[in-house]
């Protein structure tokens, strides 16, 4: 049979989850293994097995941003999404779909807009900017295409109202399979455009 954690066990992974929600609610940490670690830390847990998971973190946040948030999340949550929507419009032509906590409603005032373009040269997307005179640097992330390979594209960062805009741009076939939610280990959900409209116009955006 399989083995079964303790009531123990499992309080201690709760509580390290509800810390590391906590540390990326007020803190800024949006790497969970980083906020898991440090939550960690706290409990003086070293042990890799005893952490909880990203989605179990997730969960956590959800939960830290509606008893201790309630005021404040819905507005900035509403604020990005608008940003994310006109960040979108303006690059179109790349068939821009928003990704991450923006879309799954668990940012913080401190997590990046993020959107995945799909481009046949990636380094149009950067052209575009330029010829909009949009101020922007360019970098790269690893994103994990599949349960073992991770892949490395090209990225745009830029700014609307003092609001980051981080966008991943992967080659036009992108579009056809999303890379890895690190949260759940599933592809990652993406909304396009009028899908984020209908979200924003649902209650509390």
């Amino acid at each position: 049979m399989p083995r079964r954690n303790s009531p123990r066990s499992e309080n201690l992974r709760r509580a390290i989850a509800q810390e590391a929600a906590r540390v990326m609610a007020e803190h800024g940490i949006q790497d969970f293994r980083a906020a898991k670690r440090k939550a960690a830390e706290r409990f003086g847990v070293a042990e890799e097995g005893s952490l909880p998971s990203n989605a179990e973190v997730e969960a956590s946040l959800l939960e830290y941003q509606r008893l201790f948030a309630a005021d404040t999340h819905g507005v900035t949550l509403r604020a990005q999404r608008n940003v994310a929507l006109r960040a979108m419009r303006s690059l179109a032509t790349f068939s821009p779909r928003l990704v991450g906590p923006v879309l799954a409603g668990t940012a913080t005032p401190h997590n990046d807009v993020q959107l995945h373009l799909f481009a046949d040269r990636p380094e149009s997307v950067a052209l575009n900017l330029l010829d909009r005179g949009v101020g922007h640097d360019v970098g790269e992330h690893r994103v994990r295409i599949d349960a073992e390979r991770f892949q490395v594209f090209p990225s745009v960062q830029f700014e609307i109202d003092e609001q980051t805009i981080d966008a991943t741009v992967f080659p036009v076939d992108g579009i056809r399979q999303a890379p890895i939610s690190p949260v759940d280990g599933r592809p990652m959900r993406r909304a396009d455009a009028s899908e984020l409209e209908a979200l924003l116009g649902e209650n509390g955006g």
